[in-house]
């Protein structure tokens, strides 16, 4: 292992699944979700020319599933270009110091992004105060940032995404600083990381279940409300036909543009929280711009 590269010191494993788990899906002919417990990574490449890159990395110790998750799709030996991230909480890039080495490839992230995978910044801390079992328990989730090294490099300031031909990355903070989704305007076609999500992650029931429901990014990791909701309008503006997300199943055709379309249009009932120190804030900023 290159031991320039290192998890946080609160890196480990985390008792949750969902039903999901270990499944791989083709969602389209160049697009794969696979799910590492809770948290989907996702391939993109035609299978036929054995070339794609991976988007996210997913839960911690989920090395070994991924890599032979590619394997199953592209072949034996099978390896990507590039990991590019949405952002780079504990979810998406728990196994991603492994794979790394072992592909020796990129990873390649929005540049506000990257001082949280170089241990230059530190996110804020979850608020366990919006409510629900999961939130709850999110502090004792890893907070501490990954360290990357030199293996990690900015997205194009073009909006090209390197690898993803016909895709364009946009930047939807609000969950992070540096996050970002990834839409294909051809068929319209949108990544969306935790800009949205499609299971209440507040809800331990509902995250085990994989029960559909397309709400705002986690409550508990989410400190700017101002910018999320921005981000989804931002999205929902984009009318994407097919979306997949961080959490939970695909969703397409009419049902996700109306879906969308309500959870942009009511963001503070749909998906900010009643209370937490993030709503608290985001309060006190409306009412000093007033």
């Amino acid at each position: 292992m290159n031991h320039n590269m290192h998890y946080g010191k609160d890196y480990k494993a985390i008792p949750v699944t969902s039903l999901s788990s270990g499944r791989t899906k083709e969602v389209l002919p160049d697009l794969f979700s696979h799910t590492t417990q809770i948290a989907n990574v996702y391939f993109v490449g035609h299978p036929e020319s054995g070339e794609f890159v991976m988007i996210d990395a997913g839960m911690p110790n989920c090395a070994t599933q991924i890599k032979m998750a590619a394997e199953d799709i592209y072949g034996e030996g099978a390896k990507p270009k590039a990991i590019i991230l949405t952002h780079g909480h504990f979810d998406h890039v728990g196994s991603i110091i492994e794979l790394v080495n072992d592909w020796n490839v990129p990873v390649i992230a929005h540049r506000r992004e990257i001082p949280f995978l170089t241990g230059q910044e530190y996110y804020e801390s979850p608020d366990p105060g919006v409510g629900g079992m999961a939130a709850r328990m999110s502090m004792l989730f890893p907070k501490r940032p990954i360290n990357l090294q030199h293996h990690v490099y900015a997205l194009p300031a073009d909006g090209t995404v390197p690898y993803m031909p016909g895709f364009r990355w946009v930047h939807t903070p609000g969950h992070t600083p540096g996050h970002v989704s990834f839409f294909r305007e051809a068929d319209r076609v949108l990544i969306a990381g935790d800009a949205f999500v499609n299971v209440k992650q507040e809800s331990l029931r509902k995250v085990f279940l994989q029960t559909e429901e397309l709400t705002g990014p986690p409550q508990y990791f989410t400190p700017d409300w101002i910018a999320a909701g921005e981000s989804v309008r931002r999205l929902a503006a984009l009318k994407p036909r097919v979306a997949v997300t961080g959490h939970g199943k695909e969703i397409v055709g009419e049902y996700l543009q109306h879906q969308l379309d309500y959870l942009a249009e009511n963001f503070n009932l749909m998906a900010v929280p009643t209370d937490g120190r993030y709503v608290r804030r985001m309060k006190r900023q409306q009412a000093a711009q007033e």
